[in-house]
């Protein structure tokens, strides 16, 4: 008997409709490791971040020296003058807002569109998220991907956690991270024992921690001391 012919099944060229589908569900996975690692800082201490190494390579690169001093702290040892002068200068309605602060946002949007802008809008759930997983870098996609992780923070991490790892996390100068280490260098006393003026000088320094000094913070420090009493710290 003749061997019966074997058909062949019509190859399946792939569909742009299947193409975006892999798409989106590879974009899904990509999002759900830093998700998944965020939710895991709730009871994990990060052993460093995106911006830590960042400056590690900046240094190699750059063939210049670089010491790292980060010492993780629980909050309860990090003095309550710091954590409001922290608070008072970088996120005033941090215990209000949900992750971003829509005030603030207004009006730097406002001030960009006059093209006096004084001040940015991120919160400190923002600029954690920032510090931990896309370094000091700006970008559109950064600012997406950074948008959608900061309810993930507020959800699964609460307020008290949010602020002690970013006190543990944020830079303070050239290779200082986190309130001990900030503390030990510039004024050598732990976190828990500083006192309140230099809490506001060091607050003071944070939005550019590479350039500025706590002992010449001045009048910024000043403004963070009256924003305290305002808040009522």
């Amino acid at each position: 008997m003749p061997t019966a012919a074997i058909k062949k099944s019509p190859s399946r060229k792939p569909t742009r409709r299947s193409i975006l589908q892999c798409l989106l569900a590879g974009i899904a996975l990509l999002w759900l490791l830093p998700a998944l690692t965020l939710i895991s800082l709730r009871w994990i201490d990060p052993p460093t971040t995106a911006v830590h190494i960042e400056r590690r390579f900046q240094a190699w690169s750059h063939n210049k020296p670089y010491r790292k001093r980060y010492k993780f702290i629980p909050l309860a040892q990090i003095s309550p003058e710091l954590q409001h002068a922290v608070v008072a200068a970088e996120d005033a309605h941090f215990y209000q807002h949900h992750g971003f602060d829509w005030h603030e946002i207004e009006i730097a949007a406002q001030q960009d569109m006059e093209g006096e802008r004084t001040r940015g809008a991120s919160t400190i759930t923002q600029q954690l998220v920032k510090n931990i997983f896309f370094g000091t870098g700006r970008s559109f996609f950064r600012k997406g991907v950074e948008a959608s992780l900061v309810p993930v923070a507020e959800l699964f991490l609460g307020k008290r956690r949010i602020l002690e790892l970013y006190l543990n996390v944020v830079e303070w100068g050239p290779g200082i991270y986190g309130a001990d280490a900030a503390c030990r260098y510039w004024y050598e006393t732990p976190a828990r024992t500083i006192g309140r003026p230099q809490s506001a000088r060091l607050a003071a320094i944070l939005p550019a921690p590479l350039k500025r000094r706590p002992d010449r913070m001045n009048s910024y420090s000043a403004i963070i001391l009256g924003r305290m009493g305002q808040m009522g710290w």
